[in-house]
């Protein structure tokens, strides 16, 4: 984009009539235009790594009897979530970098929103369940085909898809009442309700603490209900006779927990930059951003393939299938 260009959607006012703007303009990485080609690589590996490793483990779930069982139910919904979260920022990305497509009408910019922050609600929901999951399974080993039920899973995928949206919905319907004038140009290659709000000029109050609201009773209380569901576990741990008891028990945990942190430290991160570090450096807002929303579903299905032993048997033996057949081919 051209400096001349760049100025003129700055102050590009906005026609007195109109009470929400028409397009908005997307960047990527403003400044580094000239290298562009070169960003667009590790953003195609990341995608291309997301979506075929989140396929993966669904179709590895789906094709094997023996992952049948809740534990891997709810890991399908975690990575159905992911690759949700993939797909609601593909178009506006690979627009930017294979097309040089940067402007986006006001209506797909709040349903790319909503999909952005539904998906990331669904994550956080997924990942609690997963932890009760886990705290029934090592507290309560033997209550757990009681308690933890595919009828039960189904109960809690319900609650999970519909939690994200009906939180989402509001706050995103509300951008269209307000007026925008001033720049129009977004600093990402996609639309985040927390930057979008802010070129409003008008009092944001109400949404703003609505979002926050969301937020705390969402995902943070997410994340103090996981907190908890691990101090239990730690506790129920530590009770166990001998250290090769503990070390077993809590490995069952260790895909989990890394997921959690994965998703979670970004994500905290991204909404403490955009509420207290308005200051600070355009390229920070822009790379929490990136991590928060490509990082966690590259790595989950990395993590899960790598820490749990079932699915890694499940690979072991496909791999040797594959290398047999083709060794009876050749």
């Amino acid at each position: 984009m051209s400096a001349q260009y760049s100025r003129s959607l700055q102050f590009m006012p906005l026609s007195n009539t109109t009470q929400f703007s028409p397009m908005f303009y997307l960047t990527s990485f403003p400044g580094l235009e000239a290298i562009k080609h070169w960003i667009f690589i590790p953003f195609f590996f990341m995608y291309m790594v997301a979506i075929s490793g989140n396929c993966f483990i669904l179709i590895i779930i789906k094709t094997s009897p023996r992952l049948h069982t809740p534990m891997y139910y709810l890991l399908s919904l975690l990575a159905l979530t992911d690759l949700g979260l993939c797909v609601s920022t593909l178009p506006t990305t690979m627009g930017i970098f294979w097309f040089n497509s940067h402007h986006i009408y006001f209506g797909a910019c709040q349903i790319q929103m909503f999909c952005i922050h539904s998906f990331s609600f669904m994550e956080s929901s997924v990942l609690l369940i997963m932890s009760f999951d886990r705290f029934v399974a090592i507290c309560h080993p033997l209550r757990y085909s009681v308690i933890i039920t595919g009828q039960q899973v189904v109960r809690a995928g319900l609650i999970v898809i519909f939690r994200g949206p009906v939180a989402t919905i509001p706050i995103v319907l509300l951008l269209k009442a307000f007026p925008y004038c001033g720049s129009v140009v977004l600093s990402h290659s996609f639309c985040l309700h927390q930057e979008v709000i802010q070129l409003a000029c008008t009092d944001t109050t109400f949404n703003n603490l609505y979002g926050l609201m969301v937020v705390v009773f969402t995902v943070m209380l997410d994340l103090v209900l996981i907190a908890l569901s691990y101090g239990l576990i730690l506790h129920t741990v530590a009770g166990l006779a001998s250290q090769e008891d503990q070390h077993r028990a809590f490995q069952t945990c260790t895909a989990h927990l890394c997921a959690v942190l994965v998703f979670f430290v970004p994500m905290m991160g991204l909404s403490l930059v955009y509420r207290f570090g308005k200051h600070a450096p355009p390229a920070f807002h822009l790379l929490m951003a990136n991590v928060y929303l490509f990082v966690p579903p590259m790595l989950n299905p990395i993590i899960y393939s790598i820490k749990t032993k079932e699915i890694r048997h499940v690979i072991i033996k496909f791999l040797g299938l594959k290398k047999a057949s083709s060794e009876s081919w050749g």
